[in-house]
């Protein structure tokens, strides 16, 4: 028997459609039920690659006895946080609020009448374990306290509403006294120290700190810290850690260790094109080590391979679990990914074995539950005995050599998964929805690989993926969110705005230097019009910044929040104010510049007081004061600029220029004197970067 979900365009909400428990999606209909029967809301918010969120659907969402409680005593609802990343950050900022952490799923229990969260956890198992109560006696216990503690609930919901409130309206946006490059420096120190190797916990990729502390090296701060060493070893331990898929490709969510040894296996779009892109920054930068631009290869290959629609859109994620045979009755962790050292010993040669050994962490007791993840062991170039093993490995995974498979098709669900005649190992799930910010980040990845490594092909899978949300992505004028099928679903937030008119620009700059793979014009032209609908449906004008969603799709929401932290995607404020500047070089228009210096101003105090949370809003400072435009009438400057690391420079191709002159460098407001060699041009941009 199916509940409400059956219908949902969700893969995530579809996994709960046969759930016992009467869930209902996210809409007035079923806030308006909950008011009207004074029943607390249950809100489960998670995403379809979410490990815990599939266990805690599998064993307490799956249970009668609980089914047959919350039915009776709450409005059960289920958000994909994917779908409405605004409710989400609500309901996360009150749970962190009310227990100090956070994470998915994200368990909420709010007052029908106020939407007003009043009790919020994680994951709860289905009997007591792990040192927490069983979900049955949470449960109880929650509506025990909802019918006969009224007093201290409404107190409770008072002293986090006021919080949330407090939170939407920032402090005065002095920041102190401070001095912007003081704050720079301070912002460089926090994001190096933060990305500095760690000898515990997990080890998440955490992109948007590394990419400042990259950025900001070129202005040597005084420190403790070797910025250089530190941004270097973080590529390092993405392109030769078991995070990175060394048979084919693509980038896992995290790994559980400090030593960047076993991942949690799901590969999420968003982290590959973050992930990309840095590793071609720091390329750019003279770090040309081998491993970065086989990283950026194979996981081009495998997002053409496995997340690329035939429409040319990229697919959201892919699970960390999978299943080991047809008939097994739930998928395992990695399964997908990891080896037996016996599977090892069948597909390699002795020459390849030994050889995989040296260079991999393979050794008969494995790493992983007695599984082997392949993690190298040192920098360079793999040898071609070693490629010629890995490409063994993959032929054995997906059973069918590299070669031959130019396309592997996704399994959209656990029934797909199990009844394929798959050739190899069956695949983890895809969740092959559209999401416009992630196919951003992952555009924009491929631009800046584009550039740097002068690879024609990645601009145009690039361009196809901005041509497809350009075509599809817009209804009646108003910018959406996701896409279903080639449907278009939910108005666009924050992060689809910003994410996508960056990667529109990173397509312009790109495309100057690749000669005419693409227009540039047309690029920019596009970004200046959905720039003006951002403007228009987010900005906030009593505040200064964007929120998180449109005024006409934000009257379900307790609070209107403008997200300025970084979490595993960068915030949107951060990326929307450094593209105001961006925009400022290439059109003249000042009007940029002032929404920029006003939503800089906003965020000033957060900069100042909470500077580990907002790395973004670090770099756009750097563009507001170090932004550099570079006039040339020759493209083949531009094409020769373009692979250097250059964070805050723009290229603008004109028809004409002061006679004698090659470029004109232009730092924000004001120009330097025409330069009339590439020399002469290469040392006024030097200058120009190392000014702030």
């Amino acid at each position: 028997m199916t509940n409400r979900l059956v219908e949902a365009k969700s893969l995530y909400l579809r996994k709960h459609a046969e759930n016992p428990i009467d869930w209902w999606s996210w809409c007035d209909e079923a806030l308006a039920t909950a008011k009207e029967k004074n029943l607390p809301i249950f809100l489960s918010i998670g995403y379809s690659s979410c490990h815990w969120c599939t266990v805690m659907e599998g064993e307490a969402f799956s249970d009668l006895a609980i089914a047959e409680y919350m039915n009776a005593n709450f409005l059960p609802i289920k958000v994909d946080r994917e779908e409405r990343p605004d409710i989400d950050s609500i309901y996360m900022q009150a749970l962190q609020m009310m227990s100090g952490q956070g994470g998915w799923p994200l368990n909420a229990f709010l007052s029908p009448d106020d939407l007003v969260p009043f009790y919020a956890g994680t994951y709860f198992p289905l009997e007591p374990r792990y040192g927490r109560p069983g979900f049955l006696q949470v449960l109880q216990a929650i509506r025990r306290y909802y019918d006969t503690e009224k007093n201290d609930l409404q107190q409770r919901k008072a002293v986090i509403t006021e919080a949330l409130l407090t939170s939407t309206v920032l402090q005065d946006g002095t920041g102190g006294d401070v001095a912007e490059n003081e704050l720079l420096r301070k912002g460089w120190e926090t994001c190096t120290a933060i990305i500095t190797p760690n000898p515990s916990g997990n080890s998440f990729p955490m992109i948007p700190y590394g990419e400042l502390a990259l950025r900001l090296n070129r202005l040597n701060f005084p420190s403790r810290y070797d910025g250089a060493q530190v941004v270097t070893q973080r590529g390092l331990d993405l392109a030769l850690g078991g995070i990175f898929d060394h048979v084919a490709g693509g980038f896992h969510r995290y790994t559980v260790d400090s030593t960047w040894t076993v991942p949690h296996f799901e590969k999420m779009l968003y982290d590959n094109g973050q992930i990309v892109e840095y590793l071609a920054n720091l390329w750019s930068a003279g770090v040309e080590e081998p491993a970065f631009e086989r990283a950026i290869a194979k996981t081009v290959q495998w997002l053409t391979r496995e997340m690329t629609a035939p429409e040319g859109y990229f697919y959201a994620a892919q699970d960390a679990d999978s299943f080991t045979n047809s008939t097994a009755i739930e998928p395992e962790e990695g399964a997908f990914y990891v080896w037996s050292y016996g599977e090892l010993e069948e597909l390699l040669t002795n020459e390849e074995l030994t050889e995989l050994q040296q260079e991999f962490t393979v050794s008969a007791n494995g790493n992983f539950e007695g599984q082997i993840v392949l993690q190298r062991r040192h920098p360079g170039k793999l040898s071609d005995t070693l490629e010629i093993a890995l490409h063994k490995l993959f032929t054995a995974r997906y059973g069918v050599n590299a070669e031959s498979l130019d396309t592997f098709p996704p399994a959209r669900d656990n029934l797909e998964a199990k009844t394929t005649n798959w050739p190899g190992r069956i695949p983890s799930v895809t969740d092959t929805k559209m999401i416009v910010a992630w196919n951003s980040l992952m555009i924009s990845g491929l631009a800046r690989a584009a550039g740097v490594f002068q690879q024609a092909s990645y601009l145009e899978i690039a361009a196809k993926a901005a041509n497809f949300i350009l075509v599809h992505q817009f209804v009646d004028g108003r910018f959406h969110r996701l896409n279903y099928e080639n449907q278009p679903h939910l108005l666009a937030q924050s992060e689809d705005y910003a994410f996508f008119i960056k990667a529109l620009l990173d397509l312009h700059q790109a495309s100057l230097g690749m000669g005419n793979v693409s227009s540039p014009t047309f690029w920019l032209e596009k970004a200046i019009t959905l720039q003006d609908e951002f403007n228009e449906f987010l900005w906030s004008l009593e505040l200064g910044g964007y929120y998180n969603a449109a005024i006409d799709a934000s009257q379900d929401l307790i609070v209107r929040e403008r997200s300025y932290a970084d979490n595993a995607t960068p915030s949107a404020n951060g990326i929307a104010i450094a593209n105001l500047v961006r925009l400022t070089l290439l059109t003249d228009n000042l009007d940029y510049l002032n929404l920029a210096e006003q939503g800089l101003k906003a965020f000033r105090s957060v900069m100042s007081s909470a500077t580990q949370a907002c790395p973004s809003l670090f770099t756009a400072l750097d563009w507001y004061r170090n932004s550099t435009l570079i006039r040339t009438t020759n493209t083949e400057h531009i094409k020769s600029l373009i692979p250097k690391h250059l964070p805050t420079v723009v290229f603008a191709a004109v028809s004409n220029l002061p006679e004698n002159s090659i470029g004109l460098v232009c730092q924000g407001l004001k120009c330097l004197a025409p330069a009339e060699s590439v020399e002469q041009m290469w040392q006024q941009v030097q200058q120009s970067q190392s000014r702030g």
